[in-house]
């Protein structure tokens, strides 16, 4: 618990200087500033979900090249799922990828936060850049699902933007009097989120909120506290990210390259989303109880 803290903290001192200095800030080249965040997404932000291997070990008992080749296929078949989505359902694709990414990230939070309080706090992710940056998250999603789609999605976000902006300040009014460090948090990702660029905000949210406190958590869960071992575990998920990556850049190869940047990076993590999901929601929502000892 005492490592989540510190790492509560750290994100909250680097998110509010990195919301406050891009104000003051000149961006870089878009296509520079696009690959180099997007980056930083699968070096720093990806890799947690690689990590998977030791929730299917524990949960599933999975321990025979079988049991992992199964594993494998099953894992794969529920990402080949979304991809085909985001191909034939763009409209579908990106509603269903915002949702799932707020139910996800409302698990960032310490335990006994409110349900709705996690919700505010991860819908302010994807709502809250439309305060500032509307029209710049329009240009990112018609990169992923087309401009019509993208218009209307977020004509949607910046509709619900107001009316979630003052449910989370009231969420962290009640919060404060029972946890600082989460009502920190959430005030931390608000004014982020409003601030920064809409990439910008999400990249430091995502490397280092939700990544980092996933990978704390698998370590304590897991019981392991060798980071070789850690490394070791997420080696090969991390090795089949590189290639299919490799593999989409080529057959996207029509598309112009901050278009194929994106889909890859954004439609790549939805696909990884939903089976990561399926395997960690389950430890969350029992409160990420240690996993019996091996």
């Amino acid at each position: 618990m005492k490592a989540q803290r510190i790492q509560g903290l750290i994100f909250c001192a680097i998110a509010l200087l990195f919301a406050f200095a891009t104000l003051a800030m000149s961006r870089f080249a878009p296509q520079t500033e696009l690959i180099v965040l997007a980056a930083l997404i699968v070096v720093l932000g990806i890799p947690h979900g690689a990590l998977d291997t030791i929730f299917a070990h524990r949960l599933y008992g999975i321990r025979t090249p079988w049991d992992w080749l199964r594993f494998g296929v099953v894992y794969l078949l529920l990402a080949a799922l979304i991809v085909g989505l985001w191909m034939f359902a763009p409209v579908a694709f990106m509603i269903g990828f915002l949702l799932i990414s707020v139910a996800h990230f409302s698990g960032d939070l310490a335990a006994g936060t409110a349900l709705v309080s996690r919700i505010l706090y991860a819908g302010a992710v994807i709502i809250f850049p439309t305060f500032l940056h509307a029209e710049e998250m329009t240009q990112l999603f018609a990169q992923l699902v087309g401009l019509p789609a993208g218009q209307t999605v977020v004509s949607g976000l910046t509709w619900l933007a107001w009316a979630w902006c003052i449910g989370l300040v009231l969420a962290v009014l009640v919060c404060v009097r029972r946890d600082w460090l989460t009502a920190l948090e959430m005030t931390s990702v608000g004014v982020l989120t409003v601030l920064a660029p809409p990439l910008f905000s999400f990249t430091v949210f995502f490397c280092g909120m939700h990544s980092a406190r996933h990978i704390i958590r698998t370590i304590i869960y897991s019981g392991r506290s060798s980071l070789l071992l850690l490394a070791a575990a997420g080696f090969l998920p991390m090795f089949g990210v590189v290639v299919a990556s490799a593999v989409a850049w080529h057959l996207l190869k029509d598309t112009t390259l901050d278009a194929r940047v994106l889909q890859i990076v954004f439609v790549g993590l939805a696909a990884l989303t939903v089976p990561h999901m399926v395997l960690v929601e389950r430890v969350r929502l029992s409160g990420w109880l240690k996993g019996a000892a091996e």
